[in-house]
């Protein structure tokens, strides 16, 4: 990922949100595997939501493993070796999309989503989740392991809600491989505090030397906040930024709905986050392929 690794290096168009593409294709999500659940059912249709983003304009498919874990497909009835196989999926899918797409320097990033996701009851959006730093650990670790040698260019550790699981994640990182890069995304409740109510400075200064980070910032964060949330995170991490916000609705995890007055993504907006210090812009739930196209063609 040397090419985002100064603050004068050209940005990278993200994709957006999977499940939002999935659905727009006609797919029911409100299994508690959300898109992970296509991985065993549709993987042609993964390949191809892939796909669609490359040909919008995305130069980095994120992969459908958000809430792909051991524990989750086990209550499914899938075995360890199954859940294993399902994760390494989710990259050769993503490397068969950038195939098809034949564009130059396409690239996949292994999605590693918060512990709450696993949960389905929309606590990746408060980070109160009561356990303690081994049991994160536990459940982060032998995932992270298999998609960091799953073939991906890197891991995108994103929608982290808390200090906590930011440390914990961040030390499983450094059990990895050292070639292992990583961008670290936070989801906010405002320009300042982490949704867990922290000091969002603060936790973005955590990954201050640590080589293994490409890049931190937000995502699933409403669009109004990450202009100041992407200058924080570039004065306290020394590192470039990353910013894919959602549409500024909220997730109703009782009645599995998005809520609120969304907008498309407003690509002027992008533009100023790339003046903040943002080098990946795209957008996460409630974005499509139409806006990562606009935003691509906004930014090339």
């Amino acid at each position: 990922m040397s090419a985002v690794n100064g603050g004068g290096d050209p940005v990278v168009v993200l994709d957006g949100g999977f499940a939002t593409e999935l659905e727009r294709r006609g797919h029911d999500l409100s299994d508690d595997l959300w898109s992970a659940r296509l991985l065993l059912d549709d993987p042609d249709e993964v390949r191809d939501t892939h796909l669609a983003f490359y040909r919008a304009g995305a130069q980095v498919a994120t992969t459908a493993s958000y809430q792909a874990s051991f524990e989750g497909f086990a209550g499914h009835g899938l075995s360890r070796e199954e859940s294993v196989a399902l994760m390494r999926r989710s990259v050769t899918l993503a490397r068969e999309a950038a195939s098809l797409a034949d564009r130059p320097g396409l690239l996949v990033a292994a999605s590693v989503g918060p512990y709450g996701a696993v949960l389905a009851d929309g606590s990746e959006y408060r980070g109160d989740y009561g356990v303690s730093d081994a049991a994160l650990r536990a459940f982060h670790l032998p995932r992270a392991e298999v998609l960091a040698s799953a073939g991906a260019d890197l891991l995108a550790i994103e929608t982290v809600p808390s200090e906590q699981e930011v440390a914990v994640l961040l030390g499983v990182l450094s059990e990895l491989p050292s070639r292992t890069r990583a961008w670290l995304s936070l989801t906010c409740a405002d320009g300042s505090t982490t949704r867990a109510g922290e000091e969002v400075d603060r936790v973005f200064g955590l990954v201050r030397g640590h080589d293994q980070v490409v890049a931190v910032g937000v995502n699933c964060t409403a669009p109004q906040y990450v202009e100041e949330l992407v200058t924080r995170a570039v004065a306290a991490s020394g590192k470039p930024a990353i910013a894919y916000p959602n549409s500024g609705e909220s997730w109703d995890a009782v009645a599995h709905q998005w809520g609120g007055a969304g907008a498309s993504l407003d690509v002027d907006a992008a533009g100023r986050w790339v003046a903040a210090g943002a080098r990946y812009v795209g957008g996460c739930c409630r974005v499509s392929s139409l806006d990562i196209a606009r935003l691509a063609e906004a930014l090339s």
